[in-house]
């Protein structure tokens, strides 16, 4: 069984190479029957290739995907073969190491699709397939291209909006996850994988490779490789360390039912039912001193050794400015009808 199909339209420069591709119903473990369509329709033979279909091989692949009672992959086949923009088939046999743009793209889907969760499929030397595009209000526009694309649309009376330079796009500009409510939609970067229930506010975050498992509030920042449990609430302003900005090879996690305070941060991954104060930030080698139910002080350790356990409240002593920690019996609870997203 191969590892994902789809059928893409996207954008290339003057050199022809590839800026983006939209897929717009990636498939997971697609059926044999699709996979031999695209050997009969378009030359697929094995492995993974990114084939750039011509008219004729689009219509004869819509054709046979339609006998095989493949009638979403048979629309998007269609309407591919009609598109005057560049239309892609890739096949993945197996989750290697992505060769192309369109590829990457594909994997990204996958994630914002929710068909892969986060570290679930290889983002491998995908920063090196990824050109540096100028996202407009026209679409993407090679860099190089852009100023004199700026000068033909003033030309015309019209204007060419930059909304953003990054190697990754906005995720809404490509996928809107069921049930989901994202106050500011530059702030979730195609690849992040939204839970339904989820709520990001204007100044949530959420990088690529990372995301919420279900009813969540989101108010900071989290990185890429980071996974927030089902009902957590980031509060404003906080911040998790993500395996790109100094987390190194330690997976950073949010639990269920946890809570991250305004402005604190974490840099180890947390358990269920953990709470971290307002304005408090752990890193691994933080020293914090373990209570009793006296709050008496038990023994020093490194937040480390506190990674992934349950129940925890970390806070910062008031008097004398250590962070402490002592077991949390109360979990957070989400409003249920503030976090609705019908």
């Amino acid at each position: 069984m191969a590892f994902s199909f789809a059928i893409g339209i996207g954008t290339k420069n003057t050199k022809g190479e590839w800026l983006e591709t939209f897929f717009q119903a990636p498939v997971l473990n697609p059926a044999d029957s699709i996979i031999d369509a695209a050997k009969a329709a378009i030359g697929y033979t094995k492995g993974n290739q990114t084939i750039e279909a011509s008219t004729e091989a689009l219509t004869a692949l819509a054709s046979a995907l339609e006998s095989a009672g493949e009638a979403t992959q048979a629309n998007i086949a269609k309407t591919a073969a009609q598109s005057s923009a560049p239309a892609v088939v890739v096949v993945l046999e197996s989750d290697e190491q992505a060769s192309s743009t369109p590829e990457v793209y594909l994997k990204l889907h996958l994630l914002s699709h929710r068909l892969v969760k986060p570290h679930g499929v290889n983002l491998a030397g995908i920063f090196g397939l990824l050109p540096n595009v100028a996202w407009t209000n026209v679409g993407a526009i090679d860099l190089t291209e852009l100023a004199q694309k700026q000068l033909e649309a003033r030309a015309k009376g019209e204007l060419i909006q930059v909304q953003s330079v990054d190697k990754f796009p906005k995720m809404t500009d490509y996928v809107v996850p069921a049930g989901v409510r994202i106050a500011d939609t530059s702030r979730v970067r195609l690849g992040a994988y939204i839970g339904e229930g989820t709520t990001i506010m204007h100044e949530g975050f959420v990088n690529f490779n990372a995301g919420t498992e279900g009813t969540s509030m989101v108010e900071g920042r989290i990185s890429a490789g980071v996974m927030v449990g089902e009902g957590s609430d980031l509060g404003g302003g906080c911040s998790t360390m993500g395996t790109l900005s100094g987390g190194g090879n330690i997976i950073i996690a949010v639990g269920k039912n946890s809570l991250i305070g305004a402005n604190a941060g974490i840099g180890i991954p947390l358990g269920d039912r953990c709470t971290v104060e307002a304005g408090l930030y752990i890193t691994a080698g933080t020293k914090v001193i373990m209570l009793d139910d006296q709050n008496q002080a038990v023994e020093t350790v490194k937040a480390r050794d506190l990674a992934n356990k349950n129940d925890l409240l970390f806070r910062r002593n008031s008097q004398t400015g250590a962070v402490e920690c002592k077991t949390n019996k109360t979990a957070i609870e989400l409003n249920e009808e503030l976090h609705a997203n019908n």
